[in-house]
């Protein structure tokens, strides 16, 4: 059994940081090998949506990855590892392949970003291969990003602003105001504001908060771009009181947000919808671009 032990336990790690930990092998017998690797590899994956390109076709319209590091470390020669527990040590400086940059580590549904450490002890050929493998996390640094500076933004919805209405007169009467704190946010802070419901000639069921990831997925027959819900959080339940301020207050959640990414092949970018449901479960959505940076 091999285990991979970083020495941060948060796991995230900047470019040109030194990465270490210990490989721990356990092993009820002796056990002989034909060397032991450790292989760092970082990449971006994309995805076509079958959308885009037809659910059957989707399978085979993967773009190529993108590497952005590839690297390896002979952690031991070929030898025996004896019975028991076996600590290897091991250190090694996180930096780009070529000319590549580092982009932040993100999981999402067309664009994925990802950084591994494999441990693969070769064997004989009559045995298989042992492999271990792990995630770590990589953002940016500082002194290397765009740091938010606050962007506030107030805003009125009413039937005659909404978009896509092709009747407005069936729409019930409301007038709901409010302010975003800033459009562009700290990815690390939460997303605050406030609404307020001045008028609605209907009850209202629910409000909520919705965050979406828009991923763009550049290839040879042109591009692809799709939005797809990260999040979502109810604000207010049931007929709220019209005048009170309602707080606009969000997480963002790790992983599966990164600082707004543009690229030549892929973009991933962020936008929030504000959604009333009525209590007859119509709906209106108010949507806001997003800016997301580390800092």
């Amino acid at each position: 059994m091999i285990h991979i032990k970083l020495k941060r336990a948060n796991k995230v790690y900047h470019e040109g940081d030194n990465v270490s930990g210990i490989i721990t092998i356990d092993s009820k017998t002796d056990l002989r090998h034909d060397g032991i690797l450790l292989i760092i590899e970082g990449s971006v994956n994309l995805q076509l949506s079958s959308k885009n390109v037809g659910i059957f076709d989707a399978f085979y319209n993967s773009v190529k990855p993108m590497t952005l590091v590839l690297s390896s470390i002979e952690v031991s020669k070929p030898g025996k590892i004896p019975s028991g527990k076996t600590e290897i040590p091991f250190e090694f400086l996180l930096a780009p392949k070529g000319s590549k940059t580092l982009f932040e580590t993100y999981h999402g549904v067309f664009v994925n970003i990802k950084y591994i450490l494999k441990c693969d002890m070769k064997r004989s050929l009559m045995s298989k291969d042992i492999q271990k493998v792990t995630e770590f996390l990589v953002e940016y640094k500082e002194e290397n990003t765009e740091v938010a500076s606050p962007k506030p933004l107030d805003f009125s919805i009413t039937p005659e602003s909404l978009q896509n209405i092709r009747d407005v007169v069936k729409v019930p009467r409301f007038k709901i105001t409010g302010k975003l704190d800033s459009v562009t946010c700290c990815i690390s802070q939460p997303f605050t504001g406030h609404l307020v419901i001045e008028s609605c000639e209907v009850p209202l069921k629910s409000i909520e908060l919705q965050l979406l990831r828009v991923e763009t997925c550049g290839c040879a027959e042109g591009y692809a771009r799709e939005a797809t819900e990260v999040q979502n959080i109810q604000i207010g339940d049931g007929d709220v009181c019209r005048g009170i301020e309602i707080p606009i207050y969000m997480i963002f959640p790790r992983l599966f947000t990164c600082p707004t990414l543009v690229t030549n092949n892929f973009k991933v970018e962020f936008e929030l919808n504000i959604v009333f449901i009525f209590a007859d479960d119509h709906l209106i959505t108010e949507n806001f671009p997003i800016r997301l940076t580390r800092y």
